[in-house]
């Protein structure tokens, strides 16, 4: 079952190769969504510092995210297995806590969300992804380059005095 998604996948749709279903995450699912950031933060392949706050995920803070932007999950069985949130931010689409349980990792889910994201961004005609990764989990930021973003810039949270993340986006026109 390591065949991947198809990036493109539309919302609503069911990947009859893996029987994966791509849906729009709802205001109901933030319980779900929340358990499902904290195990898949929890498992990245590096901790980091200062720690994510994806760590600290509630269904309350989801509900908020949600509420603020939305967001896509995919679902096996009825179980959501992967996410991504997003919010019109900054003259584009801000994509925040893809997550994707580590048992699903490898199957294309994370391209999957992506490609939901940037279908979304583009129904909105706004001109661009853009996101934050940390500069200490190199895969991610491979798999961001890889779905065709570009480093804009280099960022440091409060309290640090070196750069602990990366801002890249995505243009759509």
């Amino acid at each position: 079952m390591k065949d991947a998604l198809r990036p493109a996948m539309r919302l609503q749709g069911v990947d009859a190769a893996t029987g994966l279903r791509l849906r729009a995450l709802r205001a109901e699912d933030a319980a779900a969504a929340a358990e499902v950031i904290r195990e898949a933060f929890a498992a990245q392949s590096l901790a980091t510092d200062p720690p994510s706050s994806a760590l600290r995920e509630t269904a309350t803070s989801v509900a908020a995210h949600l509420a603020e932007g939305g967001g896509a999950a995919l679902a096996a069985d009825g179980r959501i297995v992967g996410l991504v949130l997003w919010a019109e931010r900054d003259c584009g689409f801000y994509l925040g806590r893809l997550a994707v349980l580590p048992a699903w990792r490898g199957r294309g889910a994370a391209r999957a969300l992506i490609g939901a994201a940037e279908t979304e961004a583009r129904r909105r005609a706004l001109p661009r992804l853009h996101l934050r990764v940390r500069l200490a989990l190199d895969e991610n930021r491979r798999l961001f380059l890889a779905c065709g973003f570009t480093p804009t810039r280099q960022g440091t949270h409060p309290g640090y005095a070196a750069p602990t993340y990366l801002m890249m986006e995505k243009a759509l026109r």
